[in-house]
């Protein structure tokens, strides 16, 4: 029994498929005339050669009309005792096949009524046509029967190719998914990239930046100092280098050859990077306020970059002479303030405002914090984060640090 597309163009293969299924129904109708009443073999008669004609001939619109296909191979077992034929199974094989096609091509429930419709037809019409010994009751219920068994094998077939659909739209689904996972963490890697080379350039750019100026002030009246400005400008380049080297090579593909890795930048590193700013000109002192603890990888790095930012905005666009950090270390949480004095800037410079500031509360959202920054109303700027801490482990007494202590 074999089932093909009904409105879609047929290819050569599936001519000859229908080719085939309708020779082979037409064979088994001839082959159900030969058996006789009387359960003798005799060459098949006219009237066998017509009931394989009728319903053979409407076999192939059974995938078009599967109702109306049905009702004409039933009509063709119903006529085919009128005509002196037996009614056997082999004569109901268009039947069969019609059966197994409407089960597959329409609803179970109009199936089911159609199915049991035609066997309720075949038995009643020969159930009239006289009294039917256990032989001919029994014959009569396995040709009801076969249709019925083709009308389950279609359901099943039909239940089949519904799941096997659920399937692979279950997949493409899945598939789109993992692309679309795939292209937001790439964009999350991006954005990330970004921060990073943003963080590293503005700071060591600016850093090198003041350096210069200096040596450019002093050049002809302090040759020693401007000698000494120009052999940090030389350092901080370098470390701008060797930092942009290391970032860059995230983007490396895994076949490149690996660079060094130094571990992320955290607070621990927070004298290093005041050093540098210091060397740039900008007095920065450091008060801490509670007991220092190890923070998670993230907010550390989150707070590092924090503050190199908060400063590097100083040194760019206040004008100041001095900054000062504070740290505030409670149960949960870690309050980082970055202030200047505010030197002689009295309004923001012009030009297109930066990313420093919109990337410092990305950051500080990302691992869990907040930002705040604005004005102060004695002067100066102020960066103010609160980011989370993990739980203590033990109790802790405040203490107090001021000037330039090192975390």
């Amino acid at each position: 029994m074999t089932d093909t597309g009904g409105g879609a163009p047929r290819s050569p293969v599936t001519w000859w498929r229908e080719a085939a299924v309708t020779a082979a129904a037409f064979a088994l109708c001839l082959l159900g005339g030969v058996i006789q009443v009387d359960d003798t073999l005799s060459p098949p008669s006219a009237a066998a050669y017509v009931i394989a004609v009728v319903s053979c001939a409407v076999l192939p619109l059974r995938h078009r009309a599967p109702v109306a296909t049905m009702a004409a191979t039933t009509a063709a077992g119903v006529l085919a005792p009128l005509l002196g034929l037996l009614l056997t199974p082999l004569i109901m094989a268009s039947a069969v096949i019609t059966a197994y096609s409407l089960a597959v091509r329409t609803d179970r429930r109009t199936a089911s009524a159609v199915l049991l419709a035609s066997a309720a037809l075949l038995v009643t019409f020969t159930s009239l046509l006289g009294d039917l010994s256990w032989k001919d009751a029994s014959r009569l219920a396995v040709v009801a029967a076969f249709p019925l068994v083709a009308g389950v094998l279609g359901h099943s077939t039909q239940n089949r190719r519904a799941y096997l659909a659920a399937v692979e739209e279950r997949a493409r689904r899945a598939e789109k998914s993992r692309e679309l996972e795939a292209r937001r963490r790439v964009d999350e890697e991006r954005l990330r990239i970004a921060r990073e080379l943003h963080d590293l350039v503005a700071h060591q750019i600016t850093l090198a930046n003041a350096q210069a100026t200096v040596a450019a002030h002093l050049f002809d009246t302090r040759p020693e100092q401007t000698r000494k400005s120009l052999k940090e400008l030389v350092e901080t380049t370098s470390d701008a280098l060797d930092d942009l080297r290391a970032t860059v090579g995230l983007l490396r593909e895994s076949g490149d050859a690996a660079e060094p890795a130094e571990p992320a930048p955290g607070l621990s590193r927070l004298p290093t990077l005041l050093e540098s700013f210091r060397r740039a000109g900008l007095e920065v002192s450091v008060q801490q306020e509670g007991t220092p603890r190890a923070l998670p990888p993230g907010v550390d790095l989150t707070a590092y970059r924090i503050v190199q930012e908060a400063l590097t905005n100083v040194t760019k666009h206040a004008g100041a002479g001095s900054a000062r950090v504070h740290l505030n270390w409670n149960r949960d949480r870690v309050t980082i303030t970055v202030t200047d004095d505010g030197g002689d800037a009295r309004t923001a410079p012009d030009g297109p405002p930066g990313y420093g500031l919109i990337g410092m509360r990305e950051r500080a959202t990302a691992v869990g914090g907040h930002l705040s920054a604005g004005r102060r109303p004695e002067g100066g700027f102020l960066v103010s984060t609160e980011l989370p801490l993990p739980p203590a482990k033990d109790g802790a007494a405040t203490i107090e640090r001021t000037g330039g202590d090192e975390p």
